[in-house]
């Protein structure tokens, strides 16, 4: 398993809560209802920030996407995909601030914390 964490910055167009409402209602439903594009995934998290102060962390950050694909071959396939060109390129263009997106792609995570009774969460 490998997984895809992304820092996403909302296009400076938009509001936050414009920014949320698009990636919740249009950007996620658009991946999960293309069979295509959905096939590759396993999970797809979003993470919009939880309140606008520095509490919640870096000035500017406005949520972090989480993809889990089960190999990065699949994370190629996913990008490979006509549909990701012609679906969600142009999408991610329209509500992200696409120069200023940052992403790491990990492996398993090394569990440091696992909870009471032993297990993650």
């Amino acid at each position: 398993m490998v997984k895809l964490f992304a820092v996403l910055r909302r296009n400076p167009s938009m509001t936050h809560e414009e920014f949320v409402d698009h990636w919740r209602n249009h950007h996620g439903p658009l991946i999960a209802g293309t069979p295509e594009l959905a096939r590759h995934i396993v999970r797809y998290e979003q993470h919009p920030r939880h309140r606008p102060d520095p509490l919640s962390g870096t000035e500017g950050v406005d949520g972090i996407a989480e993809q889990w694909f089960n190999s990065i071959d699949d994370f190629v396939g996913f990008i490979s995909e006509p549909g990701y060109a012609e679906l969600v390129a142009p999408d991610e263009q329209r509500f992200l601030d696409m120069s200023k997106v940052e992403f790491v792609i990990t492996e398993e995570p090394n569990v440091v914390i696992a909870g009471p009774e032993g297990t993650a969460g």
